[in-house]
């Protein structure tokens, strides 16, 4: 009797979903099969087997694969190419299902390593009850001269978050996932200096991220906690499920976070249920600013070594169909296709799926397609916490030393 043994991050949404896909798959096919799921947080998959290469050591047949390290992991030989298998028997409705910048993140030099399974992209919550009370509005204008709107540019959306900022109410503007793992506190880095024209690499590859837009950029998101304290000072302790929590918790008028995070805030036991609309990232009121995002995804790969990868794409197969890309929104993470993005049902539940093929085909950012990114992500992930969590650093030298140890990684 085979069995598939699966590694990922732990995440409710995910454990859930697979494990109706792996039971719904165990039944339709001729094989007697079984699964085992291991869930690790990040950094230890990172370190104990991307790192070491035991990733490919045989002892798993898939790897829920985060995008940023596929580069790293296919450059290495650590995955089993999917172009063969893909020709032969691709799943259903591949590639015009997806959208383009879905399907880019789960391939590298030009070979397909992956299928994606949840997606992002980061977008704009609000508190909608917030921006539509008569009294609030009143209280708004007297304080800053302007109705009451939601933030289009990053100067409006300090003042709001100022203007909500209560913290004896146990209310704040925002919320931040500025912990130091490599994820939330870089990607949020990125999101402001793309959002204010600036760029993490060049078109020649070089590290461009020390610059005025790169200056402006970690400064603002070190002020929002310690100088403008509109968000709450333990969000440097704080990782995205947290703060997607703390937002369905009413604590929060604002925040840009994973789409995803809607399914928390939408949930009828939620404090924000029927409160909560989406939007656009906020610009740099500048002529360089755009409204702009970062997708990434995670995606079902087959680990070079698996002792069954014929029958480990088979389930990447049945887990990318439309029924269960639906039943991965169902148990709420973030399904991947166009079909579920569409779906009455999934809209009226999800609402702020209205918005992500908008996103997800329009000005959405990427992370660098490069081998050496994981490196480069612990480089900017050690200075932000230098800048923003420690505040051993300031701006300046954060971003100098990082660059730095960037132009000796790419050289």
């Amino acid at each position: 009797m085979p069995t598939l043994r699966l590694v990922g991050r732990p995440f409710e949404g995910f454990e859930n979903a697979l494990q109706r896909q792996m039971d719904s798959f165990a039944a339709s096919v001729d094989a007697d099969v079984t699964f085992e799921r291991d869930h690790r947080p990040l950094p230890e998959i990172h370190e104990e087997l991307l790192d070491t290469g035991d990733i490919a050591d045989g002892r798993y047949d898939l790897f829920l694969c985060l995008s940023d390290w596929l580069p790293m992991a296919a450059d290495a030989g650590y995955l089993e190419p999917l172009d063969g298998r893909m020709a032969a028997d691709p799943p259903e409705d591949w590639p015009e299902g997806w959208a383009e910048s879905l399907r880019g993140l789960m391939a590298y030099d030009g070979t397909t390593y992956g299928v994606p399974y949840h997606d992002g992209p980061e977008i704009f919550h609000y508190r909608e009850d917030c921006f539509e009370s008569v009294d609030e509005q009143r209280a708004f204008r007297e304080a800053y001269g302007r109705p009451l709107s939601v933030p289009r540019t990053w100067d409006e959306f300090l003042e709001v978050a100022s203007f909500f900022t209560r913290p004896d109410e146990d209310m704040w503007g925002t919320v931040v996932a500025a912990k130091p793992d490599g994820h939330n506190d870089v990607y949020d880095f990125a999101i402001h200096l793309w959002s204010r024209g600036g760029q993490l690499l060049d078109d020649n590859g070089n590290p461009a991220f020390d610059s005025t837009e790169g200056r402006e950029a970690l400064r603002y998101y070190h002020d929002l906690i310690h100088e403008h304290e509109v968000a709450p000072p333990e969000s440097v302790e704080m990782e995205s499920v947290e703060t997607g929590q703390f937002y369905a918790d009413g604590k929060a008028a604002m925040m840009w976070n994973w789409s995803g995070f809607g399914a928390m805030a939408e949930d009828p036991d939620s404090a924000a249920f029927g409160r909560t609309n989406y939007g656009l990232i906020p610009r740099a009121d500048a002529a360089a600013g755009e409204h702009t995002s970062l997708t990434v995804c995670y995606g079902l790969t087959v680990p070079a070594g698996s002792e069954h990868p014929d029958l480990a794409y088979d389930f990447i197969r049945h887990a990318a169909s439309p029924e269960n890309d639906r039943i991965t929104t169902q148990e709420g993470a973030s399904g991947t296709r166009f079909s579920t993005w569409r779906d009455p049902e999934i809209l009226r539940s999800n609402t702020f799926y209205s918005i992500l093929e908008e996103v997800n085909t329009g000005p959405v950012n990427t992370l660098p397609r490069i081998p050496e990114y994981t490196e480069l992500n612990e480089i900017l992930n050690e200075m932000v916490e230098a800048v923003v969590v420690d505040r051993s650093m300031s701006v300046e030298d954060g971003l100098a030393e990082a660059d730095e140890r960037a132009r000796a990684l790419l050289e």
